[in-house]
């Protein structure tokens, strides 16, 4: 039996969760020990965790029972859902229920759930000027998570409110990377509204989720926003055209023509970076560069992320 401190791990084989459970597991002086929570322990990273020595369980989000016996015995969690596996903010949210409630019955010690902001705070429905989506909603994957946040304060636990960042792994996965125009540039396409962009590797969410366990748990609840720089789309198109060894353009479309596109999301993320840009200042705040740091030591910039990830970016 183990004598550090137990940190379950949802989501340990994902982005978030994965760089968490390796930051401690890669910490020879770590006072806590790893407990993969994941629906497949069989999966090649469910493996490869266990070779590190971590102790890998199964669980489902939508299985209360299961989270149950994952939180039991261990000293915190680390929470996280993953909204575009299913596009659906209801079950979004029963998911992040279900874990408060498991870290309730488990009586953990310190839980992180890693969280957005409801963005209906800034534009309510009754705000024409940015689409309601899904009847009620107008960031669905935001406004699900800032929703859910009731249900771990509602536990009474002491809980770390982590506002997590644009992934640059969007870069690779969502399409959202540089396309090439008709003419051969490479150009960059977003609307960003002149306003500047929180972002970080998903990676080193779950490294700064190991610094703010490492810096104890809070006395009642707490909020932390993390990234890894603060760009605009110019800057990232230069970036871009650093590592890709040629010029990408920037093309600051407005929000509606992006939601025009027609893609899966479209819609959903041109409203988010709508609202992103027009609120810039209390989101950028939020989300301290330094601080961030400071949790994470090892924090990238976007010219190192690209340097490890250039390789990885489709380019059409």
């Amino acid at each position: 039996m183990t004598t550090k401190k137990i940190i379950a791990v949802v989501g340990a084989t994902g982005a978030q969760g994965g760089g968490l459970a390796r930051a401690i597991l890669n910490d020879p002086h770590s006072e806590f020990a790893v407990r993969a929570v994941t629906r497949d322990v069989h999966s090649d990273k469910a493996k490869s965790l266990a070779k590190l020595g971590a102790e890998v369980v199964a669980a489902n989000l939508d299985d209360a029972d299961s989270l149950r016996r994952a939180f039991d015995g261990a000293y915190g969690a680390f929470c996280v859902t993953f909204f575009w596996a299913h596009f659906s903010p209801d079950l979004e949210i029963a998911q992040a229920q279900r874990m408060a409630h498991a870290a309730q019955a488990a009586h953990l010690k310190h839980v992180i759930w890693s969280t957005l902001e409801d963005s209906r705070q800034w534009s309510p429905l009754s705000d024409t000027h940015i689409p309601i989506l899904m009847r009620k909603y107008k960031v669905p994957h935001m406004d699900a998570k800032g929703e859910a946040d009731q249900a771990f304060i509602e536990a009474g636990l002491p809980t770390t409110f982590l506002l997590t960042s644009f992934f640059w792994e969007n870069f690779i996965y969502f399409g959202m990377g540089p396309r090439r125009e008709p003419d051969g540039k490479l150009a960059l396409t977003l609307p960003l509204m002149g306003a500047k962009l929180a972002g970080m590797a998903a990676e080193d969410i779950g490294k700064c989720a190991y610094g703010i366990f490492k810096r104890g748990a809070p006395a009642t609840r707490q909020c932390v926003g993390v990234a890894g720089e603060h760009l605009s789309g110019t800057q990232m198109a230069q970036a871009l055209g650093r590592a890709l060894g040629e010029d990408v353009i920037f093309n600051d479309v407005p929000p509606q023509v992006y939601r025009g596109f027609g893609f899966p999301g479209a819609q959903e993320l041109g409203n988010m970076f709508q609202i992103e840009a027009e609120h810039a200042d209390d989101m950028l705040g939020v989300r301290n560069i330094e601080a961030s740091r400071k949790l994470n030591p090892a924090l990238q910039s976007f010219d190192v992320w690209l340097t490890l990830n250039k390789n990885r970016i489709p380019l059409s």
